[in-house]
Parts: structure tokens; C-alpha cells; sequence
């Protein structure tokens, strides 16, 4: 399974709109077909706050559904899987309240994104409960990544943790290629 902008259908009147932002169904037949026990929602006070890149191991491997609720990000997946010809690539998308975007981010792919306005909240899905013991990460600013993160001269503000994360080169294999390497970012209606 490789990554997804994921776009929604939105029912406008003149009170707003409404969209179901997650549903089982239209998301299995959109190739999304694990459940997902945990939602999480992060608050970025600053412009310019990078979180990840981040990953969970197996036997807690996450796959996630990204998007944001207020301010705008810039969302990154990068291939982290053990042989892949694609290894170390990544795809990127802007994701805003106003467009209802969504990254659906596979297992097998480190995740992070970095903020682009002022207190910006995300949501995210995730396929398996938080497991302290097998979380990951691979460095931001990973060289042989070479993630082209629009931060416009500002220095991220980083979690000491993420300041200090391995580059891909150091880390173990960890996620079996399966036989699908990364191409452009696929986007699809759920």
C-alpha cells in the first residue's frame, strides 16, 4: 500500500458544509481497509514547528490518516521500507481546513509535517494503539532524504527528540518491501 491524498465529498448550504471525514466504506473501496482504534489531535502554537519524521514498529505499526482542523501544514511520507527501489523518497501535500485534504500514510513510511501558520491543530487516525517501546524516527533533515520543507529561512522549532533522530542509513530493517514502489502521490475520493 503506497500513500493517498484522500479527498472528501462536501455538502454545502448557505450554513457552511458538512462532509463525513472518515467512512469505513468508501474508504475500503478507496484501498483503505485497516480500522483505526486511535485518534490523536496536536495544537502548534508557532509557524514553523516540525513534528516527525515518525513511525511505530511492527508488532504496533501504524498506518494514519492526516488532516488538519485549523491553519495549514505540509505533510510528508517517506518510504522507509527494507529493500524498496524508493527507499528513502517521499511525496508531500499541502493540507488546509479550507480544502478538507487528507494523507492516508501507510505503514512502512516514517511521517511528519511542518506548520505553515500560527496555532495550527492536526488530526490523525491511527491503525494501532501508541506503543512507547516501538516507536522510531528518522532525522528531518536527513541529507539522503533531502525533504524540500517550505519553511521560508525560519529554523524549525523541533522536539529535542526529533532534533536527535537517526538518519535513515541507521536505522535497522524494520518494514518489508512489498512489491509497490513509490510514485507520485495518488489521490483518490472517499
Amino acid at each position: 500500500m503506497l500513500p493517498k491524498l484522500i479527498r472528501v465529498r462536501r455538502f454545502g448550504d448557505d450554513r457552511g458544509w458538512f462532509c463525513e471525514s472518515y467512512n469505513a466504506g468508501r474508504f475500503a473501496a478507496a484501498g483503505i481497509t485497516e480500522s483505526f482504534p486511535q485518534d490523536n489531535h496536536s495544537l502548534s502554537a508557532r509557524k514553523g514547528t516540525l513534528r516527525g519524521l515518525h513511525f511505530q514498529t511492527p508488532p504496533h505499526a501504524q498506518a494514519k490518516v492526516v488532516r488538519c482542523v485549523a491553519g495549514a501544514i505540509w505533510d510528508v511520507a517517506v518510504d522507509i521500507r527494507s529493500g524498496s527501489p524508493t527507499r528513502g523518497r517521499w511525496v508531500g501535500a499541502t493540507l488546509t481546513p479550507e480544502g478538507g485534504e487528507q494523507l492516508y500514510i501507510p505503514a512502512g513510511f516514517a511521517h511528519g509535517f511542518v506548520t505553515l501558520t500560527e496555532n495550527t491543530q492536526v488530526l490523525y487516525k491511527a491503525s494501532a494503539l501508541y506503543a512507547p517501546d516501538n516507536e522510531g524516527a528518522v532525522r528531518w533533515d536527513d541529507p539522503d532524504v533531502a525533504i524540500r520543507w517550505p519553511l521560508d529561512c525560519l529554523a524549525p522549532t523541533l522536539s529535542d527528540k526529533d532534533a536527535v533522530a537517526p538518519l535513515l542509513a541507521e536505522l535497522p530493517d524494520i518494514f518489508a518491501y512489498d512489491g509497490d514502489p513509490l510514485g507520485e502521490l495518488e489521490e483518490v475520493n472517499a
